[in-house]
């Protein structure tokens, strides 16, 4: 397992991260899978002895029982081996403080939170969405709050804009408070619009990358095709969101044929194509199985070739390169690394 500095600091995560959405099966979850405690305990023992040190969970993942059970099934035993991330912001009530990113919601969310895990800190406490109705002066020093309690160890946000990162950054700065040490984004050979905006803003300002449903929610693995679409977001889950199932499905043929040439599943090489984007420093992965989990586990040493790479690049290429007019012209001298989908002619 490689491990890498997550953003401008000095944590070194692995590039795989333990994914736990599954854990619990409640509520609206119940969909994405519904791993119960026996199960969730050998799961992470599996990733953690493959050299996964980072468990990703969330308050709203099946109303905290996924908090819940990584909590039991650590139980004190090897919690040293691992960093906990968790996030807050999604309603968890029917209450009008049960969601937002209020300083009263989002300390309560993490003291609820701790109890849960059953640690006494957070190693990476996310932001997990946008939250226009709460100053983000309010938000930025409740997150500072946290870390100088020694309740959050690294601050970092999910699923925010561009210009929502940008401005969160500026705040922390002027006050001299905790800054974003990393995002977690979706970003897969299915949805690169992440290229646009985020990751040059993450190569710019030092900010890590872990990757959110980096097999677009199963649809990259190689199980589905054209002919057999049964997977959750085409009956019925909308996130991640499919705009054009025909680019799809050119894109698994290609992952296809390319993991038949390596001797791998399609999944894995989905998986390593973003390991050697810029800026990506963890993927989060998850499962229902155990075997999903090795089969994962083992794109961590995949090895793509510059011809693999050019033909992932060129059938996974968005019908509009540049969002603005000027970039196409401006992208090699100011958007970073040569290999960002922007530099691309």
């Amino acid at each position: 397992m490689e491990y890498r500095t997550l953003g401008r600091s000095g944590l070194k995560v692995s590039t795989l991260t333990m994914g736990t959405m599954t854990f619990g099966g409640a509520g609206a979850f119940s969909a994405v899978g519904k791993t119960d405690l026996k199960e969730a305990r050998r799961m992470i023992d599996l990733c953690i002895d493959a050299g996964i040190n980072v468990i990703d969970t969330a308050n709203v993942y099946s109303n905290g029982l996924s908090e819940e059970i990584i909590g039991e099934a650590l139980g004190g035993k090897r919690k040293d081996d691992v960093l906990i991330a968790s996030k807050a912001r999604m309603r968890i009530g029917k209450g009008p403080n049960d969601e937002g990113l209020s300083r009263y919601h989002l300390i309560r969310e993490c003291e609820r939170s701790l109890k849960r895990l059953r640690t006494d800190v957070i190693d990476i406490y996310f932001l997990h969405e946008w939250d226009g109705t709460t100053p983000l002066e309010e938000t930025i020093a409740a997150m500072d709050t946290l870390v100088t309690q020694g309740k959050v160890r690294y601050a970092g946000c999910s699923n925010y804009s561009g210009w929502q990162v940008m401005k969160a950054l500026g705040i922390s700065d002027r006050h001299n408070q905790s800054r974003f040490i990393t995002q977690q984004i979706h970003y897969t050979l299915e949805a690169r619009e992440a290229e646009y905006e985020l990751l040059p803003i993450s190569v710019d300002q030092g900010l890590g990358v872990l990757v959110w449903s980096p097999l677009a929610g199963g649809l990259l693995s190689g199980k589905y095709n054209r002919d057999s679409p049964t997977a959750r977001q085409l009956s019925g889950w909308s996130e991640p969101p499919i705009r054009d199932e025909d680019r799809l499905w050119r894109i698994v043929d290609v992952l296809a044929f390319i993991g038949k040439n390596h001797g791998v599943s399609a999944a894995q090489v989905a998986l390593a194509w973003l390991l050697g984007r810029p800026a990506v420093s963890s993927l989060v992965i998850g499962g229902r199985t155990e075997a999903q989990f090795k089969d994962n586990i083992a794109a961590a040493s995949l090895v793509l070739t510059d011809d693999d790479r050019a033909r992932l690049d060129a059938v996974s290429r968005p019908p509009v390169l540049y969002p603005y007019w000027h970039q196409q012209q401006t992208a090699k001298d100011r958007f970073g690394p040569a290999d960002l989908v922007l530099d691309r002619e």
